[in-house]
């Protein structure tokens, strides 16, 4: 490698519905973008050669003074990151045992990496956003699930076999809902269909509420987002349904605080644009199941870089070896 160039990177999010990618540079800006469907792609080599298009678009205008160092990606799913083999992905069919990075690597000729989305989130986030003052702490991410990513002395902790993090099967109920992942897992009470759930069920049984209002009289457009809405202009069971997604994370959180003692939680993922209708009872919550040599100086941040995370986080893997 030619020591005067800058460094940059491929950085693939791969979503159950869109695929983003990103050339990205060592301080984490991004150069070029561009994205494609999840959907109607010929398998795994499909995707490789979707990718394989869009990375010679993200290439064609790179300054001749940077140099292309390698291709990072972060899948929903389980994933070895030593061998970058992809275990499983749940929501997308046929990728099961895909040995990832080796392909890439035959693909490009380049240093490839692979790694859970959320770890690669977390990455992105210690090393460019909110984390970046922090020697411990555990990003999490709230969507479809929940989502974790842990910084153990400034390093992306993975475990045994790569499989640490997975804070959203953390149990608060041990004769809670049962799912393939457990029992209680918190992600089956505050993932995006849960809280929507509770929000319908609420309103099937006579509760008075804004939320259809600010669904556009539609029940079909309820979402978290305007389920938050509402509770922001003081909707009362708007407010209590974000009360019961802060207390069920912060009965998970507590766990985590006492097993790690990191010095922050760093929150990131659609749920948490509710902001302060979610962050101000999270804080409560949190306090109310924890010491105070615990609480007091728990730092509880939003997460920086919002939907380039992916992107930013995967790039940076191939920066970090």
């Amino acid at each position: 490698m030619n020591e005067n160039k800058q460094r940059c990177a491929i950085g693939v999010d791969f979503g159950g519905t869109f695929v983003k990618l990103a050339r990205v540079d060592e301080h984490g800006v991004i150069g070029a973008r561009a994205s494609f469907a999840t959907a109607g792609l010929a398998g795994v080599a499909g995707w490789l050669d979707a990718v394989a298009r869009h990375v010679d678009t993200l290439l064609a205008d790179m300054p001749a003074d940077v140099e292309w160092r390698g291709i990072g990606v972060g899948v929903p799913g389980f994933v070895d990151y030593a061998r970058g083999f992809v275990h499983n992905l749940t929501n997308v069919p046929g990728w099961s045992a895909v040995p990832l990075a080796e392909m890439l690597t035959q693909r490009f000729g380049k240093t490839a990496r692979v790694d859970n989305d959320v770890n690669a989130m977390a990455v992105g986030e210690c090393t460019y956003g909110a984390g970046q003052a922090y020697q411990h702490a555990v990003f999490i991410t709230l969507g479809t699930g929940v989502g974790g990513g842990l910084l153990i002395n400034k390093a992306l902790y993975r475990g045994a076999y790569s499989l640490a993090g997975e804070i959203g099967h953390v149990s608060i109920d041990r004769n809670g809902i049962v799912s393939p992942t457990g029992r209680g897992g918190v992600e089956q009470y505050v993932g995006n269909k849960r809280i929507v759930e509770r929000a319908l069920q609420a309103l099937d049984a006579g509760r008075t509420s804004r939320i259809l209002e600010f669904a556009g009289g539609r029940r079909e457009d309820i979402t978290p987002k305007v389920i938050s809405a509402a509770a922001a202009a003081g909707d009362e069971l708007a407010g209590e349904i974000f009360d019961f997604v802060a207390d069920c994370l912060a009965t998970m959180m507590a766990s985590v605080a006492y097993l790690l003692q990191p010095q922050a939680f760093i929150i990131g993922g659609g749920i948490a644009a509710a902001g302060p209708v979610l962050f101000d009872p999270l804080r409560r919550h949190l306090n109310e199941r924890l010491s105070p040599f615990f609480a007091e100086r728990l730092v509880i941040k939003h997460a920086e870089l919002g939907n380039d995370a992916g992107v930013i986080g995967a790039a940076t893997l191939t920066f970090l070896e």
